[in-house]
């Protein structure tokens, strides 16, 4: 029979085979793209996760670099914190690893990777107080990293982590960190994590000429990024950021020409008069999101600080560390200056607009209850805010944090202050 006399049933029968067949395919491929992505998000259920972090606190606050994104989101930090932070792995901030150690939070590893310009022919030294992570990133951007762990169960199990995830270019030793690592010298790049009043010697002679190194330098609750690049034998410093890390274990932290007064406890530069490196951030607050220095109309001196905020969600803040001896310290009396202009709260959990003081015992646990000073919602004129609020017993440092803490809208805030109060 000629095809075309074939009964219009048949026809159809036909072409509705033929219909099905490319239906058929099309469904096996979908369920398995569908299945491979499923296996891919149950192989590590925290991908999601990191990519928000990496679009919402590492691209959003200015890293640019293309490799450094990549690395940052590729890199499963949930795996270099203990099973009970893990759940925190994807928030930018730092979390206990013990031994009064911390991981540091992902901005500042991306930051500090950023700045020294990493390449694959690279060799480099990393200074680390124990999770591995920054090597980690790192291995994943240059040749050969070579880090020393400071505390020796740390350095160890980061050992071990790093060598089950794979990490085969990362060569990690436990051992006094800013004595370097001679036989390995000379090395293009030096990432420092933990925070020296000045530069190691060692640690000069170690970088290739030419060669970049970064180090948090300053007081223990006062530090600044400084990058180092080697000409003809000597360090050619720049002042970065102001930044915030652990304390260093043993004799170079006893060493150190100026300690911290837990008895004492203030503010730096609470009237944000002071930005050195002028770029628009006010000196000795760190981990700044969204803010800016407005340099007129303060209610005292020259000089105010506004943290804005149009996604609700999103980190605004400013915050600082200091010592205080809960034993002997019983309140303090916190006064500020505050505008606030349409402030809108968000069902946030924890934090609403205002601010608050997290204290620390002495093994760098966080304790419950902040003092808190807020929330701050609607709009107002300047207004001088005096609160006493008391000190847990156990506290041995404490973090002050101004912000909006996922609300929208804009605070500002100036001559911040604190009196303590003994007991």
């Amino acid at each position: 029979m000629n095809k075309k006399h074939l009964p219009i049933r048949l026809r159809i029968d036909r072409l509705s085979i033929r219909f099905s067949k490319k239906v058929l395919r099309t469904i096996i491929v979908l369920f398995i793209a569908n299945s491979s992505l499923l296996y891919a998000q149950r192989a590590d259920p925290f991908r999601q996760a990191r990519l928000n972090l990496v679009r919402n606190y590492i691209e959003a606050e200015g890293i640019k670099n293309p490799e450094v994104l990549r690395a940052m989101r590729t890199v499963p930090r949930h795996e270099f914190m203990s099973p009970g932070y893990r759940k925190f792995a994807y928030i930018d901030s730092a979390y206990s690893i013990g031994y009064k150690q911390t991981i540091s939070p992902p901005f500042v590893v991306a930051y500090m990777t950023e700045t020294i310009k990493p390449q694959k022919t690279d060799k480099v030294l990393e200074i680390g107080t124990g999770s591995g992570y920054q090597a980690a990133i790192l291995s994943e951007l240059v040749k050969d990293v070579y880090t020393i762990e400071i505390i020796e169960p740390l350095g160890r199990s980061a050992a071990r982590r790093l060598k089950k995830l794979g990490y085969q270019n990362v060569h990690p030793k436990v051992g006094d960190g800013f004595k370097g690592w001679p036989e390995h010298a000379p090395f293009d790049k030096i990432i420092v994590t933990c925070s020296p009043e000045n530069v190691p010697q060692p640690l000069v002679d170690q970088l290739k000429e030419g060669g970049l190194m970064i180090v948090p330098l300053g007081e223990r609750y006062q530090q600044i990024m400084h990058l180092f690049q080697k000409k003809n034998g000597k360090l050619i410093r720049t002042k970065l950021i102001s930044t915030l890390f652990v304390p260093m274990t043993g004799i170079s932290e006893n060493l150190r020409k100026i300690k911290p007064d837990p008895l004492h406890p203030t503010i730096h530069n609470g009237n944000f008069e002071i930005d050195e490196n002028h770029d628009g951030k006010a000196d000795s607050w760190h981990y700044q999101r969204q803010t800016r220095l407005i340099k007129n109309e303060a209610p005292e001196g020259k000089n105010y600080v506004t943290i804005e905020n149009s996604v609700a969600g999103r980190e605004a803040k400013l915050v600082q560390g200091f010592a205080i001896d809960g034993k002997k310290i019983k309140e303090l009396k916190i006064s500020l200056s505050a505008k606030i202009t349409q402030i809108r709260r968000q069902n946030a959990r924890n934090y609403q607009p205002g601010l608050y003081i997290w204290y620390y015992d002495g093994g760098r646990k966080l304790l419950k209850h902040p003092s808190q000073i807020g929330p701050w919602v609607g709009t107002s004129q300047w207004e001088n805010v005096t609160r006493t609020v008391k000190v847990p017993a156990s506290a041995k440092e404490a973090i002050v944090g101004v912000g909006l803490f996922g609300a929208t809208g804009r605070l500002s805030v100036d001559n911040i202050r604190f009196e303590p109060i003994r007991k």
